[in-house]
Parts: structure tokens; C-alpha cells; sequence
């Protein structure tokens, strides 16, 4: 449990890419101390950066953030528990597809925003040159979580209200508040960029195998890393320490 727990952590809902993996790629640094035992680690890197419908790991995003371009600032509520996944069917309350049902395709929770597939949409058009007038593409526009969309209840396939709740065996789910029905959450929010679902995922010879991933090698000791290698090469520890005095 603890372990599935780590690992849901490390993911981000919306693309299943470590989260490490996002903050080095758009990650900007303009000046750090060098790597010294005499310097203090100080680092100036951008911290405010504008979040859009483009991902933090794609060139669009670090094309619209480019260092010393400064935008203003938007405020979002934050959201404890966040409740819309990819593959969810949801009911459009703003707009003119209010009313409509569809299914999130994206989710962008630095915005509390979704996209909604075939709703909500608007012509846009792109790739304007001089000579060339460019294209109009139909583009979905986001809604937002908190006043613009609201899940469907699978049992009667109407927009219903939810609260999340514990099941008898410990498990976090959605529960409607009109039926009572739990909304499970879309197996479309596992598929990542390896595979559809989890046991449809065949190992290749590269692959760590799960059952030495799962294994416990760790075992906690009171003693330092030189005690351990000293302890593994048979060396014992025959000298004096000499005194000191912590007062």
C-alpha cells in the first residue's frame, strides 16, 4: 500500500510523467553559486511562470515563458482534493453547450481547468505567414472544475453533485449525492505513454522486474554509511578516538 501510494504520488494525473521530470523541463536557473564546499548553495531561477493549455514539458509552454517575459499574474483557488480525471463523463452548466455531456481529454490542474472533447469549442486559426493566410482548425476551450462542469451519475446518466468518502476496506472513491452510487475513476487516467492499462504492459529485457522493485533490501541500522562498508569488508576499528568535550 505504501508503495502504491509513493508511486501515485510521483505521478501527475493529466500525463502519468514523474513530476521530476516536469520541474527539470521547465525549469529555468539565471545564476548559481558553484558547487564548493566554501560557497553556500544560492540559486536565482524564474519561480512564477504562466500556465495555459500547453504542457510545462512541451516548447510551447517554454516558448510562451521565455526568460524576461514577464505576464500577469492569475490567481487560482486552490483545490485539496482534486476530482476530475481524464475519461470522466461531465455535464456542461455554462455557454452554449450547456447541458451537453462529454468526456475530459485534458486536465490542467495549475488552472483548474478540463477540456471537455467536441464541447465548449471555438475557430482559431494558425500558421499565418505573408504569403500564406493560414488554416482554421476547431479548438476546444477549457472549463472550469468549480462552477462550469459537473460529473454525471453513471446510474441515470444525469449531472449530479459528489463527495468523496471511505469504503470498508479503506479506499478513496466518489460517491454521488444524489443516488449514492460511487463514480469510479476512468481507467483512462492509467494509460500512460508505455501502455493502455498496467497488465497489458509486457517487460522487456531492460525493464527491472516488478518482484525486484517490490523486494526489501533496505534493513535500518544505527550506524554510518563508513560503519556499514566496515562492516561488509571485515575491517575492525582498533584505534583511540580521541576526546572532545560538546561544552
Amino acid at each position: 500500500m505504501r508503495m502504491t501510494q509513493f508511486l501515485a504520488s510521483k505521478l501527475k494525473n493529466f500525463s502519468n510523467l514523474p513530476k521530476e521530470y516536469m520541474e527539470r523541463s521547465k525549469k529555468q536557473v539565471y545564476w548559481q553559486t558553484p558547487k564548493e564546499v566554501n560557497y553556500l548553495p544560492r540559486t536565482v531561477e524564474r519561480k512564477r511562470f504562466r500556465y495555459t493549455t500547453n504542457r510545462p514539458w512541451t516548447g510551447h509552454f517554454r516558448q510562451q515563458n521565455m526568460p524576461g517575459t514577464v505576464r500577469r499574474k492569475v490567481l487560482v483557488e486552490p483545490i485539496e482534493d482534486w476530482s476530475f480525471f481524464r475519461g470522466d463523463r461531465i455535464e456542461v452548466l455554462v455557454g452554449k453547450d450547456k447541458g451537453k455531456q462529454g468526456i475530459v481529454t485534458q486536465v490542467i490542474p495549475e488552472r483548474n481547468w478540463v477540456i471537455v472533447e467536441g464541447l465548449n469549442w471555438h475557430y482559431r486559426k494558425v500558421g499565418g505567414e505573408k504569403e500564406f493566410p493560414g488554416i482554421i482548425i476547431k479548438s476546444e476551450a477549457p472549463l472550469h472544475v468549480t462552477k462550469d462542469i459537473r460529473l454525471v451519475d453513471p446510474s441515470d446518466l444525469q449531472g449530479t453533485d459528489f463527495e468523496w468518502r471511505f469504503t470498508e476496506e479503506g479506499e478513496k472513491v466518489r460517491v454521488s449525492m444524489r443516488s449514492g452510487r460511487i463514480i469510479p475513476v476512468p481507467e483512462t487516467n492509467n494509460q500512460t505513454h508505455d501502455y493502455k492499462t498496467p497488465n497489458a504492459y509486457i517487460e522487456r529485457e531492460k525493464d527491472t522486474p516488478g518482484a525486484v522493485v517490490g523486494e526489501i533490501t533496505f534493513q535500518p541500522k544505527l550506524s554510518t554509511f563508513e560503519m556499514d562498508i566496515m562492516e561488509e569488508m571485515g575491517i575492525k576499528e582498533e584505534r583511540t578516538p580521541a576526546k572532545s568535550y560538546w561544552y
